[in-house]
């Protein structure tokens, strides 16, 4: 029988996921449509907090992320209403969601915020492990205590911190870049932090300014109710706080650095034995080229497309995540960008009527700003979804609303080894081409300073340590004075 359509008024806002961009979406919608019931589907038990926000400039913001039980949320919103389910299938002609308790959800306007999974080097070997979340984060934790070895594989943001927060194991840390850190940084920044990380740590820890996530306090029936293929949220930065990321040596650093190649192979131990080929032992210095073959028998051993081969406890695969669309495809005729995200305009809409998206699930598909990019961050998942609120309640009521200034210029604050990073604009001169110039200032073991300048005009920078030049770099792009009369580097 034809399922008659409901008309547009009927159903609820409802909300998809319960990470930093589905949360905000809610808090936002409820705040906006205080006598209105929203809906939030999340498959976790936790939700993702926003806390302690504070606008360090015009474009620039600094804030904690808070790992807290549903009921939290619902009782800082009456009319907040969280149900903790997966979502099996999206029914777009019908207006409705169809959630894995057999319940269906019939709204007037969703917003699509489930995040993106990680892309796992190789499904289903148990000696490889994916980092993204909380909980992967804490089974990362109880494998380190028995490694004497581990192999890292990926150059972003989890990665570096990873490969700073291990000690008393070996590591061996593949790039498939020249130098670490290739999403964030060039080399001379690279070359800057990696001397941090030669550096023994000092034994006192730099308080950290911002909240721990913890999946302690969670009720044992919880966990086993979010069975285990479901997907956490994100981490965000300082999400090893609070682990204790200590193997089983003595010793504080042995990082060896692999550039320039990829994973080829994955042997389990009796694969490799019987391929009777010779594994690596770990180097012990650059100055000694002899290639000694390890004797130690290892649970599991990668070749490299370099042609060497080591042996380790387990394998970290931080290679980035690919947007977690699956539940929504199916039967719906979305438009999809090239990295895999639900394409949404300048109003947060994908291309279903009253069906918009937020955070790493969807791809900006919009003319951007010359000093925009996305990149899935926790800075733009809050963003985007508080935008995509506003945008879903303009809409409701027939208003029309400007895209939010966050937008403009891309501004991200993290820390990296402990030093404060901050990233503006083309900060990597992204697709500037070759006509563009870089200054540079630098200070080793206290800062460093590159200004991406393009025809006179700074177009991006990193600041890397207690800089004070956020304000004044963010004032310099933004307003696209030119430079050219000043020759040397600005502050």
């Amino acid at each position: 029988m034809e399922v008659a359509r409901s008309p547009p008024t009927a159903g609820k806002f409802v909300v998809v996921g319960g990470g930093i961009a589905g949360v905000t979406c809610a808090e936002q919608l409820a705040i906006d449509f205080p006598s209105e019931d929203i809906l939030l589907i999340t498959a976790s038990p936790v939700i993702k907090a926003v806390t302690n926000f504070k606008q360090v400039s015009k474009v620039l913001e600094e804030f904690d992320v808070e790992e807290q039980p549903s009921t939290m949320l619902e009782n800082r919103f009456p009319n907040i209403k969280v149900i903790e389910s997966g979502v099996k299938q999206l029914k777009s002609e019908q207006r409705c969601i169809l959630t894995e308790d057999g319940n269906q959800h019939v709204y007037k306007k969703l917003c699509l915020c489930a995040g993106a999974k990680p892309k796992l080097i190789c499904e289903g070997n148990p000696y490889v492990l994916g980092i993204r979340d909380t909980d992967s984060a804490q089974e990362f934790q109880k494998q380190l205590t028995q490694a004497k070895r581990i192999m890292i594989i990926g150059n972003g943001g989890i990665a570096l911190e990873l490969v700073y927060e291990i000690e008393g194991c070996e590591v061996i840390w593949v790039i498939k870049d020249k130098a670490i850190g290739n999403t964030f940084f060039d080399a001379g920044a690279a070359e800057f932090l990696t001397s941090k990380l030669i550096d023994e740590k000092s034994e006192a820890k730099i308080a950290q300014k911002r909240t721990r996530y913890t999946t302690e306090g969670r009720k044992k029936e919880a966990q086993t109710k979010a069975h285990a293929g479901n997907i956490g949220s994100a981490l965000g930065p300082d999400w090893h706080e609070g682990l204790d990321l200590k193997g089983t040596k003595e010793f504080s650093h042995k990082i060896h650095i692999e550039t320039m190649c990829e994973v080829k192979n994955i042997y389990l131990q009796e694969e490799f034995r019987i391929s009777e080929k010779k594994s690596l032992i770990f180097p012990k210095d650059h100055h000694n080229q002899s290639v000694t073959t390890d004797k130690e028998i290892w649970p599991v051993y990668v070749e490299l497309t370099n042609e060497k081969i080591y042996g380790c406890d387990f394998i970290v695969s931080a290679t980035g995540v690919t947007p977690n669309t699956e539940p929504f495809l199916c039967g719906n005729n979305f438009d999809v960008g090239d990295d895999g995200g639900l394409k949404v305009d300048d109003h947060m809409h994908t291309s279903l009527p009253d069906i918009y998206a937020a955070g790493d699930i969807c791809t900006a598909s919009w003319q951007p700003s010359p000093v925009w990019q996305q990149m899935r961050l926790w800075t733009q998942a809050r963003q985007m979804g508080w935008y995509a609120a506003k945008c879903m309640a303009a809409a409701s009521v027939g208003e029309s609303i400007d895209m939010d200034f966050s937008f403009e210029l891309f501004a991200h604050v993290t820390k990296f080894f402990n030093y404060k990073v901050v990233l503006l604009g083309k900060y990597n001169a992204q697709g500037l081409g070759p006509d563009h110039e870089l200054l540079l200032r630098c200070t080793k073991g206290q800062e460093y300073i590159k200004a991406v300048l393009q025809n006179g005009r700074m177009m991006g920078a990193v600041l890397i340590g207690e800089t004070d030049l956020e304000e004044t770099f963010e004032n310099l792009i933004l307003n696209q004075m030119n430079l050219s009369a000043y020759g040397r580097f600005p502050g």
